[in-house]
């Protein structure tokens, strides 16, 4: 290690500088100095050496106690800062300490860097996907159905920590119990996740013969999912801690239910409200009457057909569609109106016809009247 530069110096801050002052000094200095942006430049890797080696000491509370109280001499010749470097990593030397931190400010999470470098959390479980299809009734109504999937779900022998009962762990060997080791790649310093502990710092002692040690197994299980009133394809029912259980004993991840509704032979849906075609008689579009539909209430709603209706005109009922998710109210039912023409005649039926077509005026149908009227303008138009 130096023992002619002050560490303060080399980082270029005050005796009483913070952890935050501390990093962000280190940051620029060994960018400045970094031997990539330097090549050939000895001096410069000395520098960012010596940049390394202080920032090491100085981020640590304890050495920087002994540092501050001893000088260099706390880490030379047995003295109380001696043998404080590496922190049970392997190849943890100071002149390489923080490097992951000039990639990450560069960089940041984009390798998956976690900041700190320590041992990495519990690792929550996968939140899993569930189709289902409903019928527009079951939309209408809301349902209770139960479904049936397979899923990692929590040991119970171990209780989901993957320890045969009345066995621990300990502290993995391999890195010290923090999660991460450290291997010199010509000369960088890369720090990986250990690959005895896979990052949590410890072992089972003796893995539990039911799970061998992961703390989860796969089960099917049969669970109730409550569909409220007003949904439609795509909405998503979620529930919390339904999904995959974590491994070692970690928080569960949710079960998302998506919804899809099935084709129904009478309505089609256009948010809440609900859309059907009705042939009617022409003698009905030229009368006027009613016509009855049946709604997903369970109601007969009476429709009133005023005369002299065309195809494609929409009657709209009040309150006969579907319930709004979630909140009060019902939509609407359209009812859209075709007029169908007769093809099956009775001899007395065409003969009533018949005496119809002879007492036309042309005004009794406006629509056509205007159609052969533009038809003759048109012609007239052309042979002038």
């Amino acid at each position: 290690m130096s023992s002619e530069i002050d560490y303060y110096e080399l980082l270029e801050v005050t005796r009483d500088a913070n952890d935050g002052t501390l990093k962000s000094a280190y940051r620029k200095l060994a960018m400045r100095w970094h031997p990539d942006k330097n090549p050939g430049d000895a001096a410069a890797e000395a520098k960012f050496k010596q940049i390394n080696e202080a920032y090491d000491v100085l981020k640590d509370p304890q050495k920087r106690a002994a540092y501050d109280r001893f000088g260099h001499a706390a880490f030379q010749n047995g003295g109380p800062g001696a043998g404080g470097f590496g922190g049970g990593f392997q190849g943890g030397g100071a002149e390489f300490g923080d490097i992951g931190d000039i990639f990450e400010s560069i960089f940041g999470n984009a390798f998956g860097g976690g900041g700190g470098g320590g041992r990495q959390q519990a690792r929550r479980g996968a939140d899993l996907r569930y189709d289902l299809e409903i019928g527009l009734e079951d939309a209408f109504h809301g349902k209770t159905v139960e479904i049936e999937i397979e899923v990692a779900t929590a040991c119970e022998p171990c209780k989901g920590s993957g320890a045969t009962p009345g066995t621990g762990k300990r502290r993995c060997n391999l890195c010290g119990g923090h999660g991460k080791v450290r291997a010199q790649q010509g000369f960088f310093m890369v720090e990986r996740t250990c690959p005895t502990c896979h990052g949590r710092g410890e072992v089972v002692e003796k893995p539990c013969g039911s799970c061998h040690g992961e703390g989860r197994v796969d089960q099917r299980q049969k669970l109730e999912v409550t569909i409220p009133k007003g949904v439609d394809t795509g909405t998503r029912i979620r529930l919390s801690g339904k999904g995959e259980a974590g491994p070692h004993g970690a928080a569960a991840g949710d079960l998302y239910i998506f919804l899809h509704l099935r084709r129904h032979n009478v309505f089609d849906r256009d948010g809440t409200t609900l859309v059907t075609r009705a042939p009617i008689s022409i003698t009905t579009a030229a009368l006027g009457g009613q016509i009855e539909i049946p709604g997903l209430d369970g109601q007969k709603h009476v429709i009133e057909i005023p005369a002299g209706i065309q195809t494609g005109k929409q009657l709209r009922k009040r309150g006969a569609g579907m319930p709004v998710l979630n909140g009060r109210g019902v939509g609407d039912m359209v009812v859209e109106i075709a007029v169908e023409t007769p093809t099956r005649l009775t001899a007395r039926q065409k003969e009533l016809l018949e005496e119809f077509r002879a007492t036309e005026t042309g005004e009794e149908s406006p629509e056509t009247k205007g159609f052969f009227d533009r038809i003759k303008e048109a012609w007239n138009d052309l042979t002038e």
